[in-house]
């Protein structure tokens, strides 16, 4: 197929012509929605039953209009086709083609690029993809690869990923040549020598640390603690207050039910403004007040600083007196009644008038939950509460930024108390990556703060209906941001919170820092492994290693305790090599030879020679490469020198290990195995242990063989003679003579024998003395 040519060019696909997108690639579509076709300019997803909801409406639409020449917008749209539906007849024979479906994601991250491309192609005035040689794949590679400045100048490099969805976007081209319609590339194209895209962009193995750095203690500490302090002390009090404003917007907004609509030819309603004028007054209720921006507005449009009505928001007033509107013109008419009532009653903004004592961050002090706010305020205040419970939810689960827009009301699980005292909670959401279209459903066990962060927004949603969205699409960092921003205030030192330093924050860099956290404690990398649904705990260690972190910390401290004590043991040996105390085993040659090269170059004889030494720390200098080759056995020391010579590698047939195998090691043969003052105990204990079998194996030796289990013969049968002469045959060469004895006698004679067996070995029998044990005869 490599060499078939492409047909003629009429406009239409010569594959996919008036195919159904949706059809072809299995999505579902609800029956109202529109279907897209293979020949629209434009393929709306939009309503594709299962997309994540993380997925933007824009990402849902693949826009083939942005590339500018028709060829080529056929030939993408081929290419993103054959991606999606891999099975198709004419697909699924290409054979470097992809047998399983692309995410709509992932198509429209490829759909992206080649955008870029062949604009980048029309720019370089290429008319046909033909023309492509390698040259222009490296040179659309360098183009990817580097950021420029406004005057063309390189100012960094763009991220792996980035590079290699530039190489990969050409390897499309060629995998699925023979496909395309309009144009195809060279049938002898081979860019960077058929390399996958992976290889070209030089990504990491996956075997290094992670890229996403964790949220620093420094911001972590006062964000967290302001999160939780937010969620469960001015939690409760600002689910009152949006339903405060629920309920206000319900009678004030200009559509409620019952506004009835005015307009400049309507009279002045006196009547309607007094009367909620008058009650007001009566209730001595101050008159709402304008937000600041609204203030600057009527400034602008020429009201008077010192006008007492500035700040009174007469729109308000007007939707209580079930007017649509306050017209500027009735208020010649009305201002006498108004500043009547801003007399008494003053202006204050409607929200949080009344709000009561919290205790302080601190403790010390117990301010107001809040101020009196505006409505557009209260809104911001219940969003700040909305986020802190986000803050919570996302850095005590670890969940990803799919999965909690995935959360739906009624996601918590029962409490589970399984034993007395010990609860699990429980919350329900959807896997979403490396999942197919749909996502995966699944459960993630959680502490109790984050149970009740839940609850908080399920109280805090504005429709709280079963199956709801819980939080749904949301920038996280266009929310931290306003939180952080409102910690940093006065509201937030009002309230005595510590402020948030400047730093980035985001999803992944919280669900990082949990499983460093986790994964840090005894069997944690698979707890976290376990809790974070990684699919490979290789994924789980990169999260983990990180140099730096305490479970690096803990290595490199074992590794740098371990080189000082095979150190210290390398010199104490030296030392007593100083004092005539010298090594034993195979070793031991290489070994002192080792040591008097290091004792003639200690001599302190001759002052004057420049390469003397004359302390421990240049005696250590010189035992330290010695050192780093030494292993400990349970009863000698391996100078792992040379793995060639190690016998416990020939025996495992590893002879190229870097290391040796020390519970196969026979000291008593290795060449690279020696015996110190140190293994003595350990020597004489198994040579006692040995002493102690042999001369139970000599007792046992001198009971002779007993008896095996007989069945008690009639007395009408004698030994035959031919036993008889064996019975008298063993007699006269010193063997015992085999005797009948009953079930009673044998099971005494076990006993008498096990606790004769019990006194030697616990040395109750002096050596060379004698056990007597009297045994049942016949």
């Amino acid at each position: 197929m490599s060499t078939a040519l492409a047909p003629a060019f009429d406009g239409h696909s010569a594959v996919f012509a008036g195919a159904d997108i949706c059809d072809e690639a299995g999505l579902t579509l609800p029956n109202s929605a529109a279907r897209p076709a293979f020949e629209d300019d434009i393929w709306d997803f939009t309503h594709v039953i299962g997309l994540p909801t993380q997925l933007s409406p824009s990402v849902r639409r693949f826009d083939f209009i942005l590339i500018t020449d028709s060829r080529w917008q056929l030939v993408a749209k081929e290419l993103v086709l054959a991606m999606l539906a891999p099975r198709h007849q004419t697909v699924a024979p290409l054979p470097r083609a992809f047998c399983n479906p692309l995410h709509v994601t992932s198509c429209r991250s490829r759909l992206d690029e080649l955008v870029r491309f062949f604009n980048w192609l029309g720019e370089r005035s290429t008319s046909s993809l033909q023309q492509i040689t390698t040259r222009d794949c490296e040179a659309y590679l360098a183009h990817r690869r580097y950021v420029l400045d406004e005057d063309g100048a390189v100012i960094g490099e763009n991220s792996h990923a980035t590079r290699r969805s530039a190489a990969q976007v050409v390897v499309d081209l060629v995998n699925y040549r023979d496909l395309f319609t309009a144009d195809r590339v060279p049938a002898e194209l081979r860019p960077w020598g058929g390399a996958t895209a992976s290889a070209v962009a030089e990504m990491p193995s996956g075997r290094d640390e992670n890229k996403t750095q964790p949220v620093t203690d420094d911001i972590m500490q006062p964000m967290l603690a302001a999160a939780l302090y937010l969620m469960s002390t001015l939690g409760p009090h600002a689910v009152h207050l949006a339903n405060k404003v629920r309920e206000s917007d319900l009678h004030s907004a200009r559509r409620a039910q019952g506004i009835r609509r005015v307009g400049p030819k309507n009279r002045v309603p006196v009547r309607e403004l007094s009367e909620i004028l008058a009650e007001y007054t009566r209730t001595c209720t101050a008159l709402p007040m304008l937000d600041d921006h609204y203030i600057s507005k009527r400034l602008e449009q020429g009201w008077a600083e010192d006008d007492p009505l500035l700040p009174v928001a007469m729109g308000t007033l007007a939707r209580r007196a079930g007017l649509s509107q306050f017209r500027h013109p009735w208020l010649p008419t009305m201002r006498p009644a108004l500043e009547d009532a801003l007399a008494q009653v003053g202006v204050e903004r409607p929200f949080g008038r009344d709000a009561g004592p919290v205790p302080a961050v601190d403790g010390t002090t117990s301010p107001p939950w809040s101020l009196p706010l505006s409505r557009p305020q209260a809104v911001a205040l219940i969003g700040i509460v909305r986020t802190a419970a986000i803050i919570t939810a996302a850095a005590i689960s670890g969940m990803r930024a799919s999965e909690l827009m995935e959360l739906r009301i009624g996601c918590r699980r029962p409490p589970e108390e399984s034993v007395p005292g010990l609860t699990r909670y429980r919350i329900a959401s959807k896997i979403v990556k490396g999942q197919p279209l749909g996502g995966t459903d699944d459960e993630w066990v959680v502490i109790e703060p984050l149970y009740r962060a839940i609850e908080l927004l399920e109280q805090l949603h504005d429709a709280p209906a079963e199956e709801a969205l819980l939080i749904g699409r949301f920038s996280f960092n266009v929310r931290f941001k306003w939180f952080k921003n409102w910690a940093n205030s006065e509201a937030g030192k009002r309230l005595g919170l510590a402020p948030i330093p400047e730093g980035p924050v985001n999803l992944r860099m919280l669900r990082r820092t949990l499983s460093l956290e986790m994964a840090y404690r005894p069997g944690g990398v698979l707890a976290t492994k376990i809790h974070m649904k990684h699919i490979a705990v290789a994924t789980t260690e990169g999260y983990a290693s990180r140099p730096g972190g305490a479970q690096a910390e803990l290595l490199a401290e074992v590794n740098k305790y371990e080189s000082e004590r095979n150190l210290q043991l390398v010199l104490k040996e030296f030392r007593n090599y100083q004092q005539g105390v010298l090594p034993a085993g195979p070793g031991a040659r290489s070994l002192t030879e080792f040591f008097a090269s290091i004792d003639a170059g200690v001599d302190t004889s001759s002052t004057a020679a420049p390469k003397v030494q004359r302390n421990d720390r240049d005696v250590l200098n010189l035992l330290t490469k010695r050192a780093m080759t030494l292993h400990l056995g349970p009863a000698n020391y391996c100078w792992f020198t040379d793995p060639s010579r190690a016998l416990c590698l020939k025996l495992a047939g590893t002879p190229t290990a870097d290391r040796p195998l020390v519970g196969m090691c026979d000291s008593a043969r290795c060449p690279q195995a020696t015996h110190h003052p140190c293994h003595r105990p350990v020597w004489a204990e198994h040579a006692e242990r040995t002493e102690r079998t042999e001369r139970t194996e000599i007792f046992l030796g001198q009971l002779g063989t007993t008896r095996r289990t007989e069945h008690p013969a009639p007395s009408r049968l004698r030994p035959s003679p031919p036993r008889r002469r064996r019975d008298r045959h063993r007699q006269h060469h010193g063997r015992g003579v085999r005797m009948r004895i009953s079930a009673v006698q044998r099971t005494e004679n076990e006993n008498r024998i096990r606790a004769a067996m019990d006194r030697l070995l616990r040395g109750e029998v002096p050596p060379g003395g004698k056990c007597d044990i009297k045994l049942s005869p016949t």
